[in-house]
């Protein structure tokens, strides 16, 4: 029997909107590294990796590195937290159903053109006998850090080639171990559901919208594969608007773009649901097979 289990999730407007912890059933799904320079970071500085959920807008990839929201404080409004940014606003409000999925509504203001790319980029912490479902053939942009990693040559100056889920170029990506080394980042395009198992736990995400912007879904498995000097696990499982990471490679159908109005509304739902290990049942009594005594067998002696 499938149990839904219900989430609770902890946001830190003063350091970038990070959600520190996404919780529920016993369970804390955000992987967390210790990062004692997110506590000073300033716009501009290099990225500061603490884990948890990071909203990277208005570029994943590129200038600045995971964006220009990380590094800025956010501001509460009532049951919101915003971002006030020289090109945009960003609202961003949590809540939970009556059935415990959690909810994340957004609001983007921006001058009417603008264009911009976001990911909840959403650290898991997950085991190495983690999988990932998403649908089988979706259109799936495999990264040059996965050059090494696939049987034909990189063609120069192409940003990305194009396989299909779960196994593009040859990669399967929806498992995500053993830590092998690697550090891959894929995008799997038109894609706007996914979900992760582990053990019985299994954590599912899906993004909406009523606008006309492109809906992914980018992951990042890193098995001890980066950085070079210290490389480390972590697993990034992140709905997204677009279907690149870096907004300056974007082609015209590959970020988001405000409106005429000047406005732009998508919401994260959340879900998280457990299915038991089956039980083995104890012997009884019953189960044994009553064998005949020597003395009654065919052919024993009297």
């Amino acid at each position: 029997m499938v149990t839904h289990i219900p989430l609770t999730a902890t946001t830190d407007p003063d350091h970038g909107g990070r959600w520190t912890s996404l919780r529920g059933g016993g369970r804390e799904w955000l992987w967390h590294r210790r990062a004692p320079a997110r506590d000073t970071v300033r716009p501009g500085d290099p990225f500061v990796d603490a884990g948890g959920l990071e909203e990277c807008v208005p570029t994943i990839r590129g200038n600045p590195d995971h964006g220009d929201a990380w590094s800025r404080p956010w501001q509460r409004d009532a049951d919101a937290d915003v971002l006030d940014h020289p090109d945009f606003v960003l609202r961003r409000s949590l809540r939970r159903n009556p059935a415990g999925a959690l909810s994340a509504s957004y609001h983007l203001s921006a001058n009417p053109g603008y264009r911009f790319l976001w990911a909840a980029h959403a650290l898991l912490d997950v085991t190495p006998g983690a999988h990932l479902t998403a649908p089988v053939g979706t259109a799936t942009r495999v990264f040059p850090e996965a050059a090494h990693l696939i049987d034909e040559p990189w063609p120069d100056d192409t940003p990305h080639l194009t396989g299909h889920w779960p196994a593009p170029l040859g990669l399967p990506l929806d498992r995500l171990g053993p830590d092998d080394g690697t550090a891959v980042g894929t995008i799997l395009t038109h894609c706007a559901d996914i979900s992760v198992t582990d053990g019985p736990d299994t954590l599912r995400l899906t993004l909406r919208t009523d606008a006309d912007v492109p809906l992914s879904v980018a992951l990042w498995r890193n098995l001890h594969g980066y950085p070079t000097a210290a490389p480390y696990r972590s697993i990034g499982v992140e709905p997204m608007l677009g279907a690149v990471f870096d907004l300056a490679e974007a082609g015209q159908d590959d970020a988001a773009t405000v409106p005429a109005d000047g406005e732009l509304r998508w919401e994260l739902e959340i879900t998280a649901t457990r299915t038991p290990s089956p039980v083995t049942r104890a012997p009884h009594e019953s189960d044994r097979v009553a064998l005949p005594h020597p003395r009654h067998r065919a052919g024993a002696g009297s």
